[in-house]
């Protein structure tokens, strides 16, 4: 799995708990998109909505273990 597609799933999965808005995904994601432009370092999508203020440790958190929970059931 690439990091876009873990990326992808983190933001869909936050969004859907009702953690964050589509808004906030899609700015998360215009802003890792101008970071991979300019060539600065990749950072993951829940660390750009945490840097954003949007998330906290324990929202990442719960999101990470709702997508261990899918991936453990398919």
């Amino acid at each position: 799995m690439g990091i876009k597609e873990r990326d992808k799933r983190f933001g869909v999965t936050a969004v859907e708990k009702g953690l964050i808005t589509l808004d906030q995904l899609f700015d998360a994601m215009k802003i890792q998109l101008t970071e991979e432009i300019e060539k600065r370092e990749h950072r993951l999508i829940g660390t750009i909505l945490f840097d954003m203020g949007v998330l906290s440790p324990s929202q990442i958190d719960e999101v990470l273990d709702s997508m261990a929970q899918r991936k453990s059931s398919l």
